[in-house]
């Protein structure tokens, strides 16, 4: 579930923004200025300006995870996440990667449930070769038998290693699949055995027309350049890639769950007992996702949260406990984890837990308490932006996820907003016991002993 999340990165390009005088009692308000233009294939593109260091940062968002599959057809999104780097019409298989390395930069791929994400950093006189790159496999990936062969077997070998021969691997999977409803986000993004063995290349490369279209696309590019320049040289490279009809709409939103669900697995690869826990909440970027966050963080955000002093430290029940919220374009979760110390008993550790849950429903945080959440949320908020890279990813994953890539800028101000009395009432509206999923996980018994010879 932790690998669902996108880890955010720091570097030195956050004096380029321009921040507005603040005293000690207000901190420094900060703004990513950015742009927005769309192509006439429907491209949407965003460009921010940043002359600071001499480095640009591409970033390409899909609008498309694994909640677009179909029974039978799943781990396409994550294959694509391969098979995008396989080549296209002229850039060959691997060039992508020694072009980006041998000029100095970086570069990855990421998808999730909600959308695949593709991006590169470079020295800012690479730009255009990084756009050009990026527009060639958008209008012409090249699908082979031999590629779609080739990166089916990559991906099995990482879900081998991720999920099959992981501890809890299963129990992560199985979690989402007790979890939710709905077939979108019911199964895992990497796929299963079966599907991927299954998959053709008619089928990859319908999955390819209809996702991968210029209108179904987010732009993004962050750093050291001239506004209109760049905007004419992707123009000259991504306007004339022709768009494809719209992609056949997900139903993500879940019906309430009116009773508690649980399951218990063994994991002959686990050595402690684990329970997951997780409440549904509402779609992502809604009215009460800041309240959560600042209930998750007093909950469960480090080791002064009220989860691991109390369970942790004072009663010592649990080698670990934390958790989040995971905000969604359909419905979203808020998740709790703890592994049980071999001395201890799942069943005492989880009562544990809804003890807490229940002290904040029953009365408001404190004060610190609040203030805390806001200096971590703003903590986390400037480390995210200082690296143009990362700018690029979070304005096209909010334009993708909330239809919203102003977030960046007001996400502080909601969870400023925040009162201690929000974050009582949406303890009490989410953590509840009939909106509650439980997996327990538990170590396989040892093997007998065998019997001695004679």
């Amino acid at each position: 579930m932790m690998a669902r999340r996108y880890g955010l990165c720091l570097s030195l390009a956050f004096a380029a923004l321009p921040i507005v005088g603040a005293t000690a009692a207000t901190p420094a308000a900060v703004r990513v200025d950015f742009s927005e233009h769309s192509l006439k294939n429907g491209l949407r593109v965003q460009l921010v300006e940043d002359h600071t260091t001499p480095v640009i940062a591409v970033n390409v968002s899909y609008d498309v995870g694994s909640r677009n599959e179909r029974p039978g057809l799943t781990g396409f999104a994550h294959l694509f996440e391969h098979m995008m780097f396989k080549g296209s019409k002229n850039v060959g298989d691997g060039e992508h990667f020694y072009q980006v390395f041998t000029n100095g930069g970086a570069m990855n791929g990421t998808t999730s449930s909600d959308l695949t994400v593709y991006y590169e950093a470079l020295p800012a006189n690479q730009l255009e070769m990084a756009l050009y790159m990026e527009a060639d496999r958008m209008r012409s990936l090249d699908i082979t038998q031999a590629k779609l062969d080739n990166q089916r077997q990559a991906v099995q070998e990482e879900r081998r290693l991720r999920v099959d021969n992981q501890p809890y691997g299963r129990s992560y999977e199985r979690f989402d699949e007790v979890f939710y409803d709905k077939f979108g986000y019911k199964h895992s993004t990497i796929g299963s055995m079966e599907d991927l063995n299954a998959a053709s290349v008619q089928d990859v490369a319908e999955f390819f027309r209809i996702y991968y279209a210029p209108n179904n696309a987010v732009l993004t590019v962050v750093g050291d350049f001239k506004r209109d320049e760049a905007l004419a040289t992707i123009k000259k490279y991504f306007e004339d890639i022709p768009r494809q009809p719209a992609p056949p709409p997900v139903d993500l939103i879940e019906p309430r769950q009116t009773a508690e669900r649980r399951e218990t697995l063994t994991d002959p690869l686990a050595r402690a007992p684990q329970i997951l826990i997780g409440y549904k909440i509402g779609v992502g970027n809604d009215a009460d996702q800041a309240a959560l966050q600042v209930l998750s963080s007093v909950l469960q955000g480090g080791d002064s949260s009220r989860l691991y002093q109390s369970i942790s430290k004072e009663k010592e029940l649990v080698s670990g406990i934390g958790g989040y919220v995971e905000e969604r374009i359909g419905t979203g979760g808020f998740y709790i984890t703890a592994t049980v110390r071999p001395d201890q008993k799942p069943e005492v550790v989880e009562a544990a837990i809804y003890e807490e849950i229940a002290r904040i429903t029953e009365e408001p945080i404190a004060d610190w308490e609040l203030q805390k959440a806001r200096n971590a949320t703003r903590l986390g908020y400037l480390q995210s932006i200082r690296s143009a890279q990362n700018r690029a990813n979070i304005l096209g994953s909010y334009t993708i996820l909330f239809k919203d890539p102003n977030l960046i800028n007001t996400r502080l101000q909601k969870i400023d907003a925040v009162t201690r009395g929000d974050v009582q009432r949406v303890a009490k509206k989410y953590l509840i016991p009939t909106g509650r999923t439980v997996l327990t996980t538990l170590p396989a018994p040892a093997a007998p002993a065998a019997a001695p010879g004679p």
